[in-house]
């Protein structure tokens, strides 16, 4: 749509009625509510099958209409719709619909097939406007000129983006292909709408070439259209993001958002649908404020349906107004011939483009070509153009209500048969059939969620208050059995051949994607990945999990992203061009005073600013020189002009040949100036060799082309810019620094949470391990290429983990308020300002600066944990601590040494490699545990080396080799010990209570997934303490005062049962009584806390700021931006993500 639509006169009637009957009451407003009613009754009886509640809103307005041209009384509740012009109720209805289509289109799909999609749409616009027009041209006989048929084709060929998808979307078919088939519709919509209002303005125009400029003029609509929806979606998105704007703020400005895109475009004479497509195509769940999403879909989807309802009622209104008496048997089979047209129209579109689709996307096959054989539905965006369509033509048309009357006719055929059509072709063809590998799936998640039941049903039966319930009907009711699922035509039991490794591997993959999809979008949400991070994530996953047999590593994602190559290459260039002053290369000797003279002129700020402002002077004579009106009166002046020009560059240059000498041609401005001088001194010579020839037309064309070679003079300026243009680009590669550091942060979490999820993904030994080992392996490189950027830009990278810390640390103020206000601690009121406080902090980390300079080595002292930033350690340590410094490839130290003390990484990475991870099991039962054979890990600034071992005083277990130069704080084995003996008594208990928690963090984590968050509270409410237990040695668990116990070093036995228990692992709440089986043996025991102890201790967390918890100083002494883990029984990490 464009600004024809507005050139038109409105009409007195929709469809030419004559106005007989006016109303000054607000009878309408009846008729509007109750088609909403109807419309929401109709859902509930129907069951949303939309087909069926449009059909009968259609017949009901037929109804109205037919009792309004008999009635008086009827005629009074439908006159302001038959008097309304129609373009009021397009724009009224047209860009909502279309904006919630667009919405749901996925932006990466479309990007990754945009060509594809644009030539299918393309394609179905052509054929549909010459086979649909040529039969209607041949079959009707209401005597229709070529014009208004062709305006007939273009309108029934539109494919409703609503209408067209929703049989497909509950039916478990591949997103792909709907957003194919929404894209196309989205297309061939947008086309349309833009060719419709520009048909009304070809007859206006009286030009020679009137056609190719309408061309024209549609490539410009559509190109500012796109322009001006980015800049909406871009605006939008900064609006809808604001953490200040509650849901009803965040509802109104995504709803006028939609119509000020819309008439704004109008306004300016472009298409206001392009530009409303262009901006629900932009739009995604990440535009939005966590949580708002999902209402705001909800309130378009309401939108959406009532504009639907009130279209198909109002244009059976209007065709109960008309004159139907036309209506026949001919019109009965027109109709027919119509729908069997745009069938048949669909057919030919897609047998041109299946060679293409099959060619560019790997998933598509002849099943998804037949079910895209009946996607061209028609529906409401039909149905409200098709009144138009005698408004376009420019002579009057007869029987003007025949056009809504076959466009409802067709459009209810296509809704019914073709909807029906698309989902049973979908399920006959197995696009529906859950897939053999997924069906497994499925049923481990489902024996996974029944164990958790039992589990809850043993821990429920311990409670004395429970002791009177009967246990057997809570099972009964409580057993959930597997669904028998439908493979093809095979029932999952009665398969023999079970799944290949390779179908099952596959499958697995796509989980795996969705997984990490979901953790971007989780981290997004919980404030942890910035929202170009996610968009970026979730933009490769989705390009790279159409790969088949693809694991999106780091480096894929760097690679989408484009490598900051060129960004280092343009600083490069920058740098190189920048002039070097250095005046002690150049510096004259003290017994010549006027080189002393000449030196402190050339090198002085004033002489190269007075070179500068002579270019900018030079630009008035030049554009005077390239203006040929005005260079004929202006000629001896601008001769002059040249002289005086030539005459300063040469004096410049002359002054800094005397200081520099044969050094002048090392500088590349320098050059630059001395081809200025050439250039302009041959420009004189010709000037002059002119006028003593003047008709030499050789010497009129080079003076002429040395006069445009005087625009390099005006490149001197670029070397005044020079350091700006360095700024900006170090902004930029620092930008794109911390993007990489957040992307590679992210990516590293969503591996970690995808390995708690391996096992409901595929229970099969092989695949469980290929899953492992890809996953430990891309987060190993991951973690190689963190630090390599930690490395590489330290400052940046403390600025963002400082960033994030404070971030975290305002999250958890904010939860805790929340729980106060919720328990009426906090009023309302007070409760609203402190929210609005802490938002106003969180909104401030906006401005937070890109770098922060790295502290000295001194204060790394203070982020480990088990100093706890006690001043008489830290000052004991720093007397002791010494600077060690590696270079790259160096050993720090090997696998079977003795330990010489810790190392505290201040800048660089490190790599671990050891051959065996045993957990200090004892070596009889460590082929019992399963233990890995080899392992490989990277550690950066702020990890410790070294810790375990000189705490078992046991040999090193890796080999320790620097991936960078490296700098690290080094505490001996006897000063470690010195102040273990001596001055603090629970010192060891710290440390080993510090590598306890980071064992249960990596490995034990998945093991309480069911139970996350409450594990997660105990953390940080400090509630955890060790348990020593020797071999042999017994010891009860799970009394009434522990909630967890994980053994993290060593091995236990369960006494009852005799089942081992390995390091790392929870061990189940059904034992109560373990006996040791190793040397050492680690016990970590999370305690319970009764309800009253936890609200006492969380409004001391929130309100006592004078005695800040362990949690808070371990907060604020570390950064928790990445969930780093120790090498168990090997080395351990200063980090702790849970405090």
């Amino acid at each position: 749509m464009n600004k024809s639509f507005k050139s038109f006169p409105s009409p007195d009637l929709l469809c030419g009625r004559p106005d007989r009957e006016s109303s000054y009451y607000p009878h309408f407003m009846l008729l509007i509510f109750c088609i909403i009613f109807v419309s929401g009754m109709l859902r509930v009886i129907l069951k949303n099958y939309e087909p069926a509640i449009l059909t009968i809103l259609s017949l009901l307005g037929l109804g109205i209409g037919l009792l309004g041209r008999e009635f008086k009384q009827m005629q009074l509740l439908i006159h302001p719709l038959i008097t309304t012009n129609n373009y009021i109720f397009l724009n009224t209805f047209i860009p909502i619909m279309i904006f919630m289509a667009a919405l749901e289109m996925d932006f990466y799909i479309l990007k990754h097939m945009f060509w594809q999609i644009l030539i299918t749409g393309a394609i179905s616009i052509v054929v549909a406007f010459f086979l649909i027009g040529y039969i209607v041209i041949k079959f009707n006989q209401y005597k229709w000129d070529i014009q208004s048929s062709l305006l007939f084709s273009i309108t029934l060929g539109i494919a409703d983006p609503l209408q067209s998808v929703n049989p497909l979307k509950n039916t478990g078919v591949s997103k792909i292909l709907i957003d194919i088939i929404r894209g196309e519709s989205l297309i061939s919509c947008g086309f349309s709408i833009v060719i419709l209002g520009s048909f009304r303005n070809f007859g206006k125009w009286n030009l020679p070439l009137k056609e190719l400029y309408t061309v024209g003029i549609m490539c410009i609509d559509i190109l500012g259209s796109i322009i001006l929806g980015y800049l909406s979606a871009k605006i939008s998105q900064y609006m809808l993001t604001d953490i200040f704007g509650d849901t009803v703020t965040n509802v109104i400005l995504c709803f006028s958002m939609v119509y000020l895109t819309f008439y704004a475009g109008e306004y300016l004479g472009l298409s206001g649908i392009v530009a409303v497509i262009v901006l629900g195509i932009l739009l995604d769940s990440l535009s939005f404020r966590p949580g708002i999403d999902v209402t705001i879909s909800k309130f378009l989807v309401m939108l959406s349906f009532s504009c639907q309802s009130f279209i198909f009622t109002f244009i059976g209104i209007v065709i109960g107004c008309e004159d139907i008496r036309q209506l026949d048997f001919h019109s009965f089979i027109f109709t027919i011939l119509l729908f069997i047209t745009v069938n048949v129209t669909r057919i030919i579109t897609i047998l041109l483009v299946s060679p293409m689709l099959l060619h560019s996307c790997c998933e598509f096959s002849w099943k998804w070509g037949i079910v895209m054989l009946w996607s061209s539905i028609k529906g409401s965006f039909n149905l409200i153009l098709s009144p138009d369509i005698p408004n376009l033509h420019e002579e009057k048309v007869p029987l003007p209500q025949m056009y809504p009357i076959f466009v409802l006719a067709v459009s209810i055929l296509s809704m019914i048969i073709n909807s029906y059509m698309m989902i049973h072709t979908s399920m006959t063809l197995d696009l529906c059939a859950i897939s053999l590998p997924r069906q497994m799936s499925m049923q481990n998640a489902i024996l996974h969620i029944q164990e958790v039941l039992d589990n809850a049903i043993i821990l429920s039966k311990t409670e004395n208050i429970l002791t009177n319930i009967i246990w057997s009907t809570v099972e009964d009711k409580t057993k959930i059995e597997c669904p028998t699922v439908m493979l093809g035509d095979f029932p999952l039991e009665n398969l023999d051949l079970p799944p290949t490794d390779e179908v099952l591997m596959e499958e697995a993959r796509l989980h795996v994607t969705i997984i990490q999809m979901s953790s971007f979008e989780t981290q997004y949400k919980e404030g942890s990945l910035s929202e170009s991070a996610a968009r970026v994530l979730i933009g490769a996953s989705k390009s790279f999990g159409t790969v088949q047999g693809k694991f999106m590593s780091i480096y894929d994602v760097s690679s989408y992203v484009k490598t900051r190559s060129w960004l280092m290459n343009l600083k490069k260039l920058l740098v190189f061009l920048t002039f070097n002053k250095d005046k002690i290369h150049f510096l004259p000797s003290g017994k010549s005073k006027f080189r002393c003279f000449i030196y402190d002129i050339v090198f002085s700020d004033e002489f190269q600013y007075t070179g500068y402002i002579v270019t900018l002077l030079y630009i008035y004579p030049m554009t005077i020189h390239l203006w040929p009106a005005l260079r004929d009166f202006y000629v001896i002046g601008l001769i002059i002009v040249n002289y005086y020009y030539i005459l300063l560059s040469i004096i410049e240059a002359t002054l800094k040949i005397i200081i520099m000498k044969n050094k002048y041609f090392h500088h590349s401005w320098n050059h630059l100036e001395f081809y200025i001088i050439i250039f302009g001194l041959i420009d004189i010579i010709f000037i002059h060799l002119i006028r003593q020839k003047p008709r030499d037309i050789v010497l009129i064309q080079c003076s002429v082309i040395l006069g445009y070679l005087r625009i390099i003079r005006f490149f001197r300026i670029f070397k005044m810019m020079l350091p700006l243009l360095i700024y900006l680009t170090e902004e930029q590669i620092k930008k794109h620094l911390s993007l990489m550091y957040c992307i590679t942060k992210g990516y590293i979490q969503s591996q970690e949470d995808t390995k708690l999820l391996i096992k409901q993904i595929s229970t099969r030994e092989s695949i469980f391990q290929k899953l492992y080992e890809i996953l430990d392996m891309n987060m190993n490189d991951a973690v190689k290429e963190l630090g390599l950027l930690e490395h590489e830009c330290r400052e940046v990278v403390i600025a963002l983990k400082t960033k994030q810390a404070i971030r975290n640390v305002l999250g958890k103020a904010l939860k805790n308020l929340r729980f106060l206000w919720s328990r009426g601690i906090i009023d309302k009121t007070e409760g609203s300002k402190m929210n609005k406080l802490f938002l106003a902090k969180i909104k401030s980390l906006n401005n937070f600066p890109m770098t922060i300079p790295p502290p000295t080595p001194e204060k790394f002292l203070h982020n480990i944990v088990w100093l706890e930033n006690k001043d008489v350690l830290i000052e004991f340590f720093k007397e002791k601590a010494q600077l060690a410094c590696f270079d790259y490839g160096e050993v720090i130290c090997k696998e079977g040494d003795m330990p010489q003390g810790i190392y505290l990484i201040i800048s660089g990475m490190s790599s671990l490699n050891g051959s065996l991870l045993h957990f200090g099991i004892h070596p009889k039962l460590r082929e019992k545990a399963n233990l890995s054979k080899t392992y490989t890990e990277y550690i950066t600034s702020g990890d410790i080396i070294g810790e375990l071992s000189c705490l078992l005083k046991r040999e090193m277990g890796y080999t320790a080799t620097c991936e960078t130069t490296l700098q690290a704080c080094f505490i001996s084995l006897e000063d470690l010990y010195e102040s273990l003996d001596v001055f603090w008594s629970f010192l060891e208990e710290k440390m080993w209570l510090n590598v306890a928690l980071n064992i249960a963090n990596q490995y034990i984590k998945a093991g309480i997934m069911g139970e996350e968050l409450t594990y997660q509270k105990y953390l940080e409410e400090n509630n955890v303490y060790m348990e020593n237990l020797s071999i042999y040695s017994e010891l009860s668990i799970y009394d009434n005062t522990m909630q967890y116990v994980l053994i993290v070093f060593g091995s236990v036995n369960n006494v009852a049962t005799e089942e081992p228990y390995f390091a790392p692992s929870l061990i189940p709440p059904t034992c109560f009584q373990i006996q040791g089986t190793s040397d050492i043996n680690k016990l970590l025991i999370v305690r319970k806390e009764d309800d009253s102890l936890q609200n006492e201790c969380l409004e001391k967390e929130c309100f006592d700021s004078r005695k800040p918890t362990n949690v808070t100083r371990n907060l604020a002494s570390q950064s928790p931006l990445l969930k780093k883990s120790t090498m168990l029984g090997l080395k351990s990490f200063s980090k702790k993500p849970s405090l």
